[in-house]
């Protein structure tokens, strides 16, 4: 009796474009260092500049996920005020937070390539959580879409 539906902030449509986009320009970034690695003799440019990308769209969906709080307790939708408010904020920062993880992740990437001793292993368990966290909010979002 207690549970109120609300409306989604329309903003996390916008989150979900970035975070796909950053995926975008994680792959672009995973193909361009293995050129980069792999051609050791001729000069190639460094591909540092697409892991930047998606450091930034990874920090844009953060703060667009701020954002959508913000939004909500204007409205008076708070962790407490019921359940689906909760299960709303308890979903989305848990996920915020693993999205933080993520960029550490990327960061430590971007220092072990900036010092040459990036591992194609390294990188490639980066880019699947990176790409799990796209997928699981999908998930997410579509779950807060049809339950809230």
């Amino acid at each position: 009796m207690d549970w109120r539906s609300f409306k989604l902030p329309s903003i996390l449509f916008f989150n979900t474009l970035v975070l796909f986009g950053s995926s975008v320009s994680l792959e672009v970034a995973r193909r361009r260092i293995a050129a980069f690695m792999g051609n050791i003799q001729a000069h190639v440019e460094s591909p540092a500049r697409w892991l930047y990308v998606t450091l930034s769209l990874g920090i844009l969906f953060v703060a667009g996920q701020y954002v959508a709080w913000s939004q909500l307790r204007a409205e008076g939708l708070y962790l407490a005020t019921n359940p689906s408010s909760s299960f709303f904020y308890v979903l989305t920062v848990t996920h915020a937070l693993h999205v933080l993880g993520g960029l550490g992740g990327l960061v430590y990437v971007m220092r072990k390539l900036g010092k040459s001793t990036l591992r194609r292993s390294t990188l490639d368990a980066t880019a699947r959580y990176w790409h799990f966290m796209d997928l699981l909010w999908l998930y997410l979002l579509l779950l807060l879409w049809v339950k809230l």
